[in-house]
């Protein structure tokens, strides 16, 4: 594994973890016809190529720098991120590197006891922990080991995207190498080219959304520390009166700082050395002993495109939206968005649906932005009071939930990424019986459990499974999974202690349920779930 860079290794002005291979370019002049280019080899580009790979398809992914970058990106992966990711093939490495928690505490001036813990994953026995925290370097190493083993993926570093023509049966992209051009002639573009993305500019397409009046300081430093593995965050500390911070602990001695600096601040100033230790040594004691590994400002938004999906160029991830680092929830909406499309564009891509299918990826991406848009919204809200009515109900309820603990759910820090359920997607069919409240709805991500000496989830994801508590007659295009008798927390968990079925989409979501399946009504929902409604 990759070493920590100097700090003088940067490639225009860009830090460096680690250099790649440039891929060699074709003649100058040339045109390649391909099935999809992804263009962005992010950790979201990353994913979607090894997803679109699993499933046996030849992508050309192309990334504009021949180098990791370094700095201070993602760190917080949540479970469903992870889950997708073991999907993937790579949830237990990525495990293994990362600093596991699940707990959080939230303290309010200058009490050293919280006024609120919390636990991130409240149903246990799951193979996933709620959260790790990794650095972004670190995951993108795990994902390039990963698509390493595809020779289907046709991966060129040092390739970048320097005009862009869009057309009713595809996209061509004009590709720079060193001194070479040439071009792609695309079926499908996949857009996951970051937050200052060059197709979505390319395309006159912008973000709509709020730009909060707030700047926040990262602070990565490197130091030895005796402490758990949580999530700590401050209302108006002594050491940062009248703001907040947040503390994270990271793989190899790294901490995450950040700490809130208000509006109208000199940005450059702020990042420098001496400005940065005195925040440091306020929250951590004059005495604290630490190295720099990374310093940035950055202004709180939430923003998004319109569509994500537009004609055969398709958006995912920070390309698509973008949302404040607190709460987790920028590469984690990212793995959703590729987790969500890459099923659908597998179908697509054999013939097995009609490219319509796509415009729920459309609806459903859109639901979970503006879910991680309205939780982070409110984050800035409740941590950025804007009026003095504002100010007063959020210190009244950190006063209170030290004791409430209907208080505690008005809390708000940063309301941490969980997986977004799709209540009225059109590739769910809806319930026909009672369920009294349990089990897992359609639009909902399955819940993992024990299964045998192995994990439900693990089971589940790549094509539609039919997860049931008896033997059914064969569904052409499904996986039949019995959950045996004596497996009780599955069969508690899905409500089918005695009979019942569901039907699972490829990406883990529930599409349909029944209490008495029937082959007639599994049919029918798989056609559904396969876009024929639509």
């Amino acid at each position: 594994m990759a070493t920590a860079p100097e700090p003088e290794s940067r490639v225009g002005g860009i830090p460096v973890w680690r250099q790649l291979n440039p891929a060699a370019a074709p003649a100058a002049g040339a045109t390649q016809s391909v099935p999809v280019v992804i263009v962005g080899a992010g950790p979201v580009g990353l994913a979607m190529a090894i997803d679109l790979a699993q499933r046996g398809h030849k992508i050309v992914l192309l990334g504009k720098f021949a180098f990791v970058p370094a700095g201070s990106k993602a760190i917080c992966f949540s479970k469903r991120s992870l889950d997708i990711l073991d999907r993937l093939g790579v949830g237990e490495a990525s495990v293994e590197k990362g600093v596991t928690w699940d707990q959080g505490k939230v303290f309010w001036k200058d009490s050293r006891e919280p006024v609120y813990q919390f636990d991130i994953l409240p149903v246990k026995d799951q193979k996933m922990p709620g959260f790790i925290n990794l650095q972004q370097y670190h995951m993108e190493d795990l994902l390039l080991a990963r698509l390493a083993e595809f020779p289907e993926v046709d991966f060129r570093p040092g390739h970048e995207v320097i005009a862009l023509d869009v057309g009713d049966d595809g996209a061509t992209v004009t590709v720079r190498a060193g001194e070479v051009e040439y071009r792609i002639a695309a079926d499908w573009l996949i857009a996951c080219d970051g937050s200052r993305s060059f197709v979505r500019k390319e395309m006159g397409l912008d973000f709509q959304g709020r730009v909060f009046e707030d700047n926040f300081l990262i602070a990565d430093v490197r130091m030895d520390r005796e402490q758990e593995s949580e999530r700590w965050f401050w209302f108006d500390p002594p050491f940062n009166p009248g703001q907040s911070a947040l503390m994270h602990k990271q793989p190899e001695g790294i901490w995450r700082l950040d700490f809130q600096l208000g509006w109208g601040i000199d940005r450059q100033a702020a990042v420098q050395s001496e400005n940065v230790e005195r925040y440091v040594r306020a929250m951590l004691g004059d005495d604290a002993r630490f190295e720099e590994e990374w310093y940035s400002v950055y202004t709180f938004q939430c923003r998004r495109m319109e569509h994500f999906l537009h004609g055969r160029v398709i958006f995912a991830g920070d390309s698509a939206h973008l949302v404040s680092p607190f709460g987790a929830r920028g590469c984690n909406g990212g793995f959703a968005d590729i987790d969500n499309l890459g099923w659908k564009l597998d179908l697509v891509l054999r013939g097995e649906a009609q490219a319509r299918l796509l415009d729920t990826y459309d609806h459903e991406a859109v639901v979970t932005a503006d879910a991680n848009i309205q939780a982070s919204s409110r984050s800035a809200d409740f941590l950025t009071p804007k009026t003095r009515m504002s100010a007063i109900f959020r210190d009244a309820v950190l006063e209170l939930a030290s004791e409430f603990p209907f208080a505690r759910q008005l809390v708000n820090s940063g309301r941490l990424s969980v997986a977004i359920s799709y209540p009225a997607s059109p590739l769910s069919t809806p319930d026909e019986d009672d369920w009294q409240g349990r089990g897992v709805p359609p639009g909902n991500v399955a819940l993992d459990a024990p299964f045998g000496e192995d994990w439900l989830l693990e089971k589940l994801g790549g094509g539609f499974m039919l997860l049931t508590a008896a033997p059914l007659e064969p569904v052409p295009g499904t996986v039949t999974l019995v959950v045996p008798a004596d497996y009780a927390t599955v069969r508690a968990r899905y409500a089918m202690e005695e009979a019942g079925a569901y039907l699972i989409r490829p990406d883990q979501y529930v599409a349909a349920r029944w209490k008495n399946p029937t082959k007639t009504k599994i049919e029918a929902a798989l056609a559904r779930a396969k876009g024929a409604m639509l």
